[in-house]
């Protein structure tokens, strides 16, 4: 399953990249976030391993999340025309999701995130959820981005709401 989610927010590049990049602005934005840990390496570095627990629900996720691209590795000074990419895997138990950030200016005071998802199961029940709830997937991924946006723009923190 693969599909493509993008926002626009009210701020330059350079300090949209920052605070996607700070893993202390998490918990104000990933709605559901229980935990993410480092494992092994430094938050949002390539090659870091991390712990995540997410909740939705009575649905618990727990997987290992491993960023495999941060381009430019220095998030201060880059150039106008630099699109900058996060991407990352997460492994779980019967599934595998690749997410892939692209971060552009849209104006000089405002910054377009496109991610790109794509997600393969390993199991038959798996593959039935990827199925059914696809529209699922996506609407969530469509959320994370709003709350960042809302935490970006605004200083809102998904903690102090319900849903």
């Amino acid at each position: 399953m693969k599909y493509t989610v993008s926002i626009e927010i009210a701020l330059p590049r350079e300090r949209v990249v920052q605070l996607l990049a700070d893993s202390a602005h998490l918990p104000k934005w990933l709605r559901g976030l229980v935990l993410h840990e480092p494992l092994s390496g430094v938050h949002g570095q390539v090659g870091t391993e991390s712990r995540v627990v997410l909740q939705t629900g009575q649905q618990k996720m727990e997987g290992t999340e491993t960023i495999t691209r941060r381009e430019p590795a220095n998030l201060h000074g880059i150039p106008r025309d630099s699109v900058v990419h996060f991407d990352r895997e997460i492994v779980a138990e019967g599934m595998w999701n690749a997410a892939r950030d692209r971060v552009t200016e849209a104006g000089p005071e405002a910054t377009l995130w496109v991610q790109e998802n794509e997600f393969r199961f390993s199991s038959v029940p798996m593959r039935l959820v990827g199925l059914v709830m696809r529209s699922a997937f996506r609407k969530q991924s469509q959320q994370h981005m709003q709350d960042f946006k809302a935490f970006a723009e605004q200083g809102a923190d998904v903690r102090d709401t319900k849903g």
